[in-house]
């Protein structure tokens, strides 16, 4: 019996780091890590000044006691607090990042690719106009030549 030389594990690393779909992912960690840093400065320098206008620019801070007595902080903490400021204060962070993904980003892009699709689509349906008038123009000619012809000069 021969056996198949299976591939080595050098190659087959390789194979999956050459594959294309690894590279777009590895760049779309790389402009994610960036635009994280757009994103938190946005948050630090306009988002967290406008809700410290109205609160604080830190919700970490609010929390609830469960089970008195509720003093210190860290390790010299006693009672059992519910941290809900730190709760809300990474929802907010995590909305805004949405909406700012979404605004900056997904909604240009995609105006963008619509009018790129309609533009195609006009193209080709002029280009489809111009197929079907060469056709046309040809059949005139076809049939200008077989009149000439006459009925009995030419073949059925």
């Amino acid at each position: 019996m021969s056996e198949k030389k299976q591939p080595g594990v050098w190659e087959g690393f390789k194979a999956f780091l050459m594959r294309g779909n690894v590279i777009d992912l590895a760049v779309a960690v790389v402009i994610g890590a960036a635009f994280t840093n757009i994103v938190n400065s946005v948050v630090k320098g306009i988002i967290n000044p406008l809700v410290g206008a109205i609160g604080t620019q830190n919700l970490d801070s609010y929390s609830s006691c469960l089970k008195d007595p509720c003093t210190g902080t860290g390790d010299t903490a006693t009672g059992i607090r519910i941290m809900w400021g730190s709760v809300l204060g990474a929802t907010l962070s995590f909305v805004i990042t949405a909406a700012v993904v979404y605004f900056l980003m997904v909604l240009p892009m995609s105006k963008f690719l619509a009018r790129q699709a309609a533009r195609q689509k006009a193209k080709e349906n002029t280009q489809e106009v111009i197929e079907v008038s060469e056709l046309e123009v040809l059949k005139e000619i076809r049939d200008a030549l077989v009149a000439q012809r006459g009925p009995g000069n030419g073949r059925n």
